[in-house]
C-alpha cells in the first residue's frame, strides 16, 4: 500500500470527524508478525523462497537489512510487496558483523538466536527504546544451548555479542514476559533440534501458534504438548512461495472505528482461518454489543450501542490501547485484565492509555495487571477534545486517532511513529470517508 511517509505529516496531526458513519471495505498491508517470521524461516531454508504480501514498515525493514548484513541474498520488489530470499540451508555465511534491530522486538528476539547458528561473532544492537526492553530469559536459554553471550551494555539488555554455534539442547524457559523469546528460539532451534519446557504460562499464546504454523509451512517439525513443552527440528525447506495474510493487529483499529461510529467496516483476507490471534478482537467487540460476522476469510463489524465488559486480554494484548478507546464510548465500565506485561512494551500500555483517557475527561484507572475505564453519562457520552501524546508508540497513535473520528478537536502527536508497523495508517483511515 503506497502512501506518504507519515513522518512528513504535521505534528500534532489533526483528525477530522467523519461526516457520516462509514460503510467501507479496508485494504490492509501484510502482517508484520508473519512477515518477520517468514523472513527468518526463508533465510534458514534450503532453496529460494518468494514471499508474497510482504509488509514494508520500520520493523520489517530492520529484519531485511539485518539478513542482508548477515550475507543472506534478498531481492526486494516494493511495488508488488514481494521479497525473494536465498536460503542458506541453516548455515549462515559466517560474517563477523553488527546488526541493528532498531525498535523492532521481533527482529531483536528472532535474530539473537539465529545469528548464533554460525561460529562468527555477531553483535545484535538496537535503538535506545529497544535497548530498554528485557532479554534476560533468552540470554539464559542461549547460554544453555552452548552460545557465548557477551552483554555489552546493561545486564540482560542489548547490545549483545553472540558466538555460536547454537547446539541441540533441552532447556527451561519462562514465557510470562514475552512470547518473542520462545518464538526466536524455536525458529533457530529447528535447525539442530530443541526441546523447550515452559516454566511459566505463556503470554500471547497465539503468537507461538503463529510461529509454529510458519515453521511447518517451511517443512520444520513442531510439537507443542498443549503449549507447555515445545519440540522442534528437521530444518527448513523452501515451499517455493509463501503468502502473507493481512495484519490482524492493523485490522483492529478499523473494526474499532466501526464500533464507535455506528458504521460498517469489512476486512477481507482475515477470518476464522487466520493464524493471527488478534482476529479475536472482533469477538470482544461482539461481546460489547457490536454486530459482528466472522467468515472463513472476512470480518464485518457494524456499530451498535456498546456496553462495558470485563475482559482478559492476555493473549491479544496488542489490542489493549484500542479497546481502552472503544470502552470510552460504551455504556458502563470496562475492566481489562491480565496484561501487566505490556507495561514493558514500546510504552507503558496500561499507564499511557489511562493517562490519555483522563486527558480527554474519561474516568480511567490503572489496576493490578490492567485498567478500568468508566465512561460518564451513558451511551451518548463521549470523550472531550484533546491532543493526545503517543509516547513514540505506534499502537497508541493508531488507537487514540480513532477518538477524532467522532469527537471534533482531536489531534495526535508524533504521527510518524506509525511507520514502525503501518506507514499507510493515516491514508487507510481516510478510506473510512
Amino acid at each position: 500500500m503506497s502512501s506518504p511517509d507519515p513522518r512528513s505529516l504535521p505534528d500534532p496531526y489533526p483528525i477530522e470527524p467523519l461526516a457520516a458513519p462509514p460503510d467501507a471495505a479496508i485494504a490492509l498491508p501484510g502482517s508484520k508478525s508473519i512477515t518477520n517470521r517468514a523472513l527468518v524461516a526463508a533465510a534458514l531454508a534450503e532453496g529460494d523462497t518468494t514471499l508474497e504480501g510482504v509488509l514494508f514498515a520500520d520493523d520489517t525493514e530492520a529484519m531485511l537489512a539485518a539478513l542482508q548484513q548477515l550475507g543472506i541474498t534478498v531481492q526486494i520488489d516494493r511495488t508488488s510487496n514481494q521479497v525473494r530470499v536465498g536460503g542458506c540451508g541453516g548455515e549462515l555465511p559466517g560474517i563477523e558483523t553488527t546488526v541493528n534491530a532498531n525498535q523492532s522486538g521481533t527482529t531483536a528476539r528472532f535474530l539473537t538466536p539465529a545469528v548464533a547458528l554460525g561460529a562468527a561473532p555477531v553483535t545484535v544492537d538496537a535503538d535506545p527504546q529497544m535497548r530498554d526492553r528485557p532479554m534476560d530469559d533468552q540470554i539464559d536459554a542461549l547460554r544453555a544451548m552452548g552460545v557465548t553471550v557477551e552483554e555489552l551494555g546493561e545486564p540482560g539488555r542489548l547490545p549483545l555479542r553472540l558466538t555460536g554455534p547454537l547446539q541441540a539442547a533441552g532447556i527451561g524457559l519462562a514465557a510470562d514476559v514475552s512470547s518473542q523469546f520462545l518464538s526466536g528460539l524455536l525458529l533457530a532451534g529447528a535447525i539442530h533440534g530443541l526441546d523447550a519446557r515452559l516454566t511459566t504460562a505463556a503470554v500471547s499464546r497465539p503468537y507461538l501458534d503463529m510461529t509454529a504454523e510458519v515453521m511447518r509451512a517451511f517443512g520444520a517439525e513442531v510439537s507443542d504438548n498443549d503449549g507447555t513443552a515445545w519440540t522442534v527440528g528437521g530444518g527448513y525447506t523452501s515451499p517455493g512461495s509463501y503468502e502473507i495474510e493481512p495484519d490482524a493487529s492493523a485490522a483492529s483499529y478499523f473494526l474499532a472505528a466501526a464500533a464507535i461510529t455506528g458504521g460498517h467496516v469489512r476486512i477481507e483476507g482475515l477470518g476464522r482461518s487466520s493464524v493471527q490471534g488478534d482476529v479475536a478482537f472482533a469477538d470482544v467487540l461482539a461481546e460489547m454489543g457490536a454486530d459482528v460476522e466472522v467468515g472463513a476469510d472476512s470480518i464485518d463489524v457494524r456499530g451498535r450501542e456498546l456496553r462495558g465488559i470485563d475482559v482478559d486480554l492476555r493473549h491479544i494484548s496488542d489490542t489493549a490501547p484500542t479497546l481502552a478507546v472503544v470502552a470510552a464510548f460504551a455504556d458502563g465500565p470496562t475492566t481489562i485484565t491480565d496484561i501487566g506485561f505490556v507495561k514493558g512494551k514500546e510504552s507503558d500500555r496500561i499507564g499511557a492509555p489511562v493517562h490519555e483517557l483522563r486527558r480527554a475527561g474519561v474516568d480511567a484507572e490503572e489496576v493490578d495487571g490492567g485498567m478500568v475505564i468508566r465512561p460518564d453519562g451513558g451511551p451518548d457520552s463521549r470523550p472531550n477534545a484533546a491532543t493526545f501524546e503517543t509516547y513514540d508508540d505506534h499502537r497508541m497513535a493508531m488507537a487514540f486517532s480513532l477518538v477524532g473520528l467522532v469527537v471534533p478537536g482531536v489531534a495526535v502527536r508524533d504521527p510518524g511513529c506509525v511507520a514502525k508497523t503501518f506507514p499507510g495508517y493515516f491514508a487507510a483511515l481516510e478510506q473510512l470517508r
